[in-house]
């Protein structure tokens, strides 16, 4: 372990490290060479990048112009690329070298394609063509093209942040445009994320979390402009994140519940090798944490871990402490301060406290959002000033909140309404289960079955039976799923999350039907 590194200030991805003072003389010239693109207030400026210093640069200079950063899902494929870019009306495009190539059919007429070079910490990780890592004859090279600029110097505009696009689970994904906000509302969001997120100035922060995810975004723009350390991680590895905590002093992380069970899957003496005494604050979101992995990890790490929940579209709207999560296992927190919830029937009505309902929720002091090109679909989520994300969920006598799922998710076998939550909350207790997914496939006789897929330890053999008999002994015989599949490797995002969709759909679709 090295001084240089514990006193590093600056970004850092991989091997390597840009100080503040460069990062922000990049951003300043990459504002001046979109400014002479034509990107202007209000325009979007479109990333294919993966998480890297010059994300962060990019994404900076875009603000600088008052433009929006559009960070691209990378796993896109080029059709759903081509869609982002036409909807977005960007006139940039900036990407990893490897991810331009097969892009050309992709890119509409107009748009300036400029070629980033593929970090080392990338080729390590990644097989990549050596082909693909020469700029293709569509693009410019970045570093060639940021030499022939100064410093942008003109006039400071309202910065909004990064315009996100939702994953699309049903349809295209849209894009979440949020106004940029009033000196009024900057101060209030600033106060929220500062609770939320746990940075303070000089923070020493890691990300191992995909920036193109609205929550890894916000926390890793703000945690760059605090004058500490930002540490990205490009990809998660358990043991790596470990040592890199140790490495930076690392007091402020951003993480997902898949990551803390990746950590409890590592062997103890990996997990007591290393020194993890600087964190401070260590928040999740994003998925359900089972409460068995949140205490184990508090008994780690200490009363450290901070939970939200929220979306892209309204922001963190409650917030648990560890405290809470002991408490309270399954919480997600208390409303936070300027958030408003309500927990709607399927009739409009606004249910009292224990009772299960929609959740819509409101946050007034923060700038308000559209969806770009889509203000109708604003609306088919609006009730009153209060927007949903389609999760159900209760709020118990004491003020805290409790999700049981997401509405769209919710299993309806035989006229009973089932929270596969619930139940892979159950599976993650079984021994030898390394993570799960629940979900309703087509059912003869009651409309939907419940089916779950589960991926074993390393080295583990399960079988379903077994696990079907454990499950009955802690759940009602109607959620026990009907099938049980056992898949040596689930599919997952770059965030870890399991992509349920592309387990559930096949079964709906051999069915021709969605519901």
């Amino acid at each position: 372990m090295s001084e240089t590194s514990q006193n590093f200030l600056g970004i850092v991805s991989g091997g390597r490290s840009r100080a503040h003072a460069d990062v922000a003389d990049r951003s300043n010239r990459i504002a001046s060479g979109l400014a002479r693109i034509g990107v202007k207030q209000g325009d979007c400026v479109c990333m294919l990048l993966r998480n890297d210093i010059a994300f962060i640069e990019a994404a900076y200079a875009a603000m600088r112009l008052g433009a929006y950063g559009v960070p691209i899902n990378w796993h896109f494929k080029p059709e759903e690329i081509n869609y982002i870019l036409r909807d977005s009306g960007t006139k940039v495009l900036i990407g990893h070298v490897d991810m331009l190539h097969g892009l050309r059919d992709a890119i509409p007429n107009g748009v300036t394609v400029i070629s980033v070079p593929t970090p080392p910490e990338i080729l390590k990780n990644y097989k990549i063509d050596p082909d693909h890592l020469k700029t293709p004859d569509f693009a410019i090279d970045f570093e060639s093209w940021l030499a022939q600029f100064q410093p942008y110097d003109g006039p400071v505009v309202p910065q909004p942040m990064n315009m996100i696009y939702t994953s699309g689970t049903t349809g295209h994904p849209k894009g979440v445009r949020r106004h940029a906000p009033t000196p009024e509302q900057q101060a209030a969001g600033e106060r929220m994320r500062a609770m939320i997120y746990g940075l303070k100035p000089s923070a020493r922060a890691l990300l191992p979390g995909p920036l193109y995810h609205s929550a890894p975004n916000s926390f890793g723009l703000r945690a760059g402009k605090l004058g500490g350390a930002l540490v990205l991680m490009p990809r998660f590895e358990a043991e790596e994140f470990l040592e890199l905590i140790e490495r930076y002093k690392i007091d402020t992380i951003f993480m997902v519940p898949t990551m803390f069970i990746r950590l409890m899957k590592l062997p103890e003496a990996v997990r007591k090798k290393y020194d993890v005494s600087s964190l401070r604050h260590v928040i999740h979101a994003a998925a359900p944490c089972p409460p068995d992995v949140k205490r184990a990890m508090i008994e780690w790490w200490g009363p450290v871990i901070y939970e939200f929940y929220g979306s892209t579209e309204s922001g963190a709207v409650t917030f648990a402490t560890s405290e809470d999560a002991l408490m309270k296992p399954g919480t997600v927190g208390k409303i936070s301060p300027g958030a408003e919830l309500r927990f709607l029937g399927d009739d409009g009505r606004v249910l009292p406290a224990g009772e299960i309902g929609e959740i819509y929720s409101r946050m007034p002091q923060t700038a308000d959002f559209t969806y770009h090109n889509k203000p109708e679909k604003r609306t088919e989520i609006d009730r009153e000033g209060f927007i949903t994300s389609g999760d159900v969920g209760y709020i118990d006598e004491d003020g805290y909140v409790f999700i049981c799922d997401r509405k769209r998710d919710m299993v309806i076998s035989g006229g009973v309404n089932i929270y596969p939550a619930e139940i892979e909350s159950v599976l993650h207790a079984v021994p030898g289960v390394h993570d799960c997914a629940v979900f309703g496939i087509p059912d003869a006789e009651f409309g939907e079955a419940l089916m779950a897929v589960v991926e074993p330890q390393a080295g583990v053999t399960l079988d379903a039976a077994e696990i079907r008999t454990r499950l009955k002994s802690s759940l009602a015989d109607y959620k026990v799923p009907k099938h049980i599949e056992i898949h040596a490797q689930l599919p997952r995002e770059d965030s870890g999350k399991i992509f349920k969709r592309r387990l559930r759909d096949p079964y709906w679709e051999r069915a021709g039907r969605k519901i």
